[in-house]
Parts: C-alpha cells; structure tokens; sequence
C-alpha cells in the first residue's frame, strides 16, 4: 500500500507529466527520447524533495525549475553523446500535433536545435511556454536580463535560421 506521500506524488504526476513532456520536447528540439530522459530525471529529483513541497504552493513551478536545470546541466555530462543525424529516418518520431504545417514545425524544431542551450531554455520558456521575463529567470536561476538578452539572441538567430529555409522553398516552387 502506498503512503500518502507516494500518493499524492503519483497524483501529481499523471495531472502534470504531459505538460513537462511538452516543454521537454521543445527543449530537445522534438527528440521524444531525450525529453523522455529529462522529464524522468527532473521527477525523480522532484520525488527526493516531495516531502518539503505543497503542490498548492508551487510545485509545478518547482518541477519546472528541476526541468530546466536538468536540460542546462546536461551539457556538462561526459557520457552524453548526440547522435549523428542523417538522411535517414529508423523509426518515426513522436511530435507535437502542428499548429501550421509540418514543414513549418520541422524547420521551427530543427531551428531551436541550432541554438545554445541557454537561448533555447529562454526562448522556449518566454514564447512557448508563456511565462514572463521574471519567472523565466527564476526557472533558468538567472538574472531577468540575462533572460531578456538570450532571448534576444535566440530570437535573432532563429529568425536567420527559419528565414532561410522559407526562401529555398519558395524559389523551388
């Protein structure tokens, strides 16, 4: 039988993995394995400290933080080696249903991809995710400017990266 602590953690956790699933996935630029593998580890930390948190008092805001601490201090890990992507497709991804068309979703992702982890956590947070330029600084354990000027950064560079792309397809046509 498990104890209300588990209890109330399993609850939380069938109500709220979907929407970390989701920012994971635009963390990850669409990699359905390795958002997999940060929403994993973010709850399994989140589980170490449920004792000391109220979900009425912010969890999700606390899992959040977890999130993308786990996803920035990723790049630290040794072991982590990215795989070589080629021409080839071995197996369908699972993706994020298109808000325009999929070409438009595959260049947004493949475009997120390209940017430092930092101006994606930013950009992803602010537009993605919605959040102001203080909870995302909060989230990312910055300053709100350092917020503003990555997400200026991510903003530009995403717009040469997304420009690019449009203008081979509409000379094509």
């Amino acid at each position: 039988m498990a104890s209300n602590r588990d209890q109330d953690f399993t609850d939380y956790v069938s109500a709220h993995r979907g929407r970390m699933m989701r920012i994971a996935r635009l963390l990850t630029s669409g990699d359905a394995h390795w958002a997999e593998d940060l929403v994993q580890t973010a709850l399994t930390k989140l589980y170490l400290k449920w004792g000391a948190i109220r979900p009425e008092n912010g969890a999700a805001r606390y899992a959040d933080k977890i999130l993308i601490n786990v996803f920035l201090d990723e790049k630290r890990r040794f072991w982590r080696h990215r795989e070589t992507l080629t021409g080839e497709v071995s197996e369908p991804r699972r993706t994020m249903p298109p808000a325009a068309g999929p070409e438009d979703r595959l260049t947004v992702l493949a475009a997120l991809e390209r940017l430092p982890r930092r101006q994606r956590a930013a950009v992803v947070l602010r537009y993605f995710c919605d959040l102001d330029v203080a909870a995302a600084a909060e989230l990312m354990g910055s300053s709100q400017g350092t917020v503003k000027s990555q997400t200026a950064r991510g903003l530009e560079k995403l717009r040469d990266l997304i420009v690019e792309p449009l203008d081979t397809l509409e000379h094509v046509r």
